[in-house]
């Protein structure tokens, strides 16, 4: 899964991707959800009218639910069209569903939407479950990768 709107080798589109994510919080593990959606989401999603930015997933009773997702209007839907951001349901199988849940209300873990894509005609939402870094371990990435860069550089010039 290369950049947006780009088709991979195994049939997957991706649509959009939250670039702050992984610079944000440290990804433990990734899940992939469907997503419940009104037809005139999924045309403005295929328009690509999206925001990934600043949303998160939150469990509510039994059901998990995408908060601040903002899918634009789609215009020819006119009047029945659909809230831009309105909170989305979220699809999976109970058992990950569970043990999502558990560790987000007892051990402060976050939901993170990595990225949205096609994936065999079916939108899907990658979910990462991380925690979130403080300053110093942003700034001791920054200079892990600008090392890594440099070695690369130096590496090329030989």
């Amino acid at each position: 899964m290369k950049g947006k709107g780009k088709a991979a080798p195994d049939g997957v589109k991706v649509v959009a991707t939250n670039r702050r994510a992984r610079f944000d919080f440290q990804v433990e593990e990734t899940y992939e959800a469907g997503l419940a959606l009104t037809g005139s989401e999924v045309k403005s999603l295929r328009a690509g009218n999206l925001s990934l930015s600043d949303s998160y997933a939150q469990p509510r009773g039994e059901e998990l639910f995408l908060v601040n997702c903002r899918i634009g209007e789609y215009g020819p839907a006119a009047f029945f069209g659909h809230a831009p951001l309105r909170d989305r349901k979220l699809l999976m199988k109970r058992e990950e569903l569970d043990k999502i849940r558990g560790k987000v209300e007892q051990r402060g873990y976050t939901l993170v939407p990595l990225n949205l894509h096609y994936s065999k005609g079916r939108i899907k939402l990658e979910m990462g479950l991380g925690r979130g870094k403080l300053k110093h371990d942003k700034r001791a990435d920054e200079r892990e990768k600008e090392w890594n860069r440099e070695k690369q550089r130096l590496l090329r010039s030989k």
